[in-house]
């Protein structure tokens, strides 16, 4: 087998406030038909030779990917190539799409366990654009034009700002044979990304009513960017910590004590910025002590 990723430098963290959610759309609407494939063709292409193919959108990228088995790579890199160059935003799926990702947004808010890690990155950040959501807002995903996704894309899809990569078994030669013949003639000039100097907050309390059963809690603490030295020791500290199921948090609070099903802490690493969080999902009248736990265990992380 063979996967193949083209990754842009493009996510809600390059967004302005009046683009938010626009990397995300864009990524819904590329699978939607290009100028040679229908929506259903895409699907069926690459289904008809067991293939996989989807995308993702993050804080500071969007992906593409698909795997397959190595004889169908070049199919592979044709069809990444054609969304990711030639995807024709039609008006009539634009708006179906639009839908879809209302819902998604709506189940997002119906999971306080992933909205609570949304709420902890607002309180990072406030207006800062690592604050804001991937999905974007509902009421702007609602008001997003043809026009306002063409430009997006203008804006930011660049073969500059793209790195196409590839892993398992494949010949590098007709590797690069296939990228080439599909990317080649990709062109569009944009500026260069300029990443700012954004600032973790710390001191700040957010908090979001939810019917639900068990209490979502984050905290979070400034951590180290992506590229610098600080990401290595981070990440062994993150292991000791809540990383793994042999770490102190999860041994402590679950194991030892009964007080959570999951507790774990993660590094968030970004260009320019990185961010540190611990999470925990417990019953509302355990949370205190669940919380006393957590500090004890940071204490000790830091005093021995």
């Amino acid at each position: 087998s063979v996967s193949i990723g083209v990754w842009l430098r493009v996510g809600s963290m390059m967004e302005t406030p009046a683009e938010n959610g626009l990397s995300h759309y864009l990524e819904h609407m590329v699978f939607k038909g290009t100028q040679t494939r229908t929506a259903r063709q895409i699907a069926e292409e690459m289904d008809a030779v067991g293939g996989q193919l989807n995308a993702f959108t993050g804080r500071d990228c969007t992906c593409f990917y698909a795997k397959v088995i190595d004889e169908n790579l070049e199919l592979a890199v044709d069809i990444l190539s054609d969304l990711v160059i030639h995807a024709t935003m039609d008006p009539v799926e634009l708006e179906k799409e639009r839908g879809v990702i209302l819902e998604e947004i709506s189940m997002d808010e119906d999971s306080p366990e992933d909205l609570v890690h949304d709420l902890l990155q607002t309180a990072q950040f406030g207006e800062q654009s690592p604050g804001q959501p991937i999905l974007g807002p509902a009421e702007q995903v609602e008001a997003y034009t043809r026009e306002d996704l063409l430009a997006f894309r203008s804006k930011h899809y660049a073969p500059k700002e793209t790195v196409v990569a590839i892993a398992g078994n494949y010949d590098p030669d007709k590797a690069l044979a296939f990228v080439t013949k599909y990317f080649g003639d990709w062109q569009n000039e944009i500026e260069p990304v300029i990443t700012p100097d954004w600032q973790v907050r710390t001191g700040v309390v957010a908090r979001r009513e939810k019917d639900s059963e068990q209490m979502h809690i984050c905290l979070g603490f400034p951590g180290k960017a992506y590229g610098t030295e600080g990401v290595y020791p981070l990440a062994v500290a993150n292991n000791i910590l809540g990383g793994a199921m042999s770490s102190r948090l999860f041994q402590r609070i679950r194991e030892d004590l009964g007080l959570a099903y999951s507790v774990y802490s993660y590094p968030n690493t970004y260009k320019g910025v990185g961010t540190f969080g611990l999470y925990a999902g417990v019953s509302p009248k355990n949370a205190e002590l669940v919380l006393k736990e957590i500090r004890a265990e940071l204490k000790k992380f830091v005093d021995e």
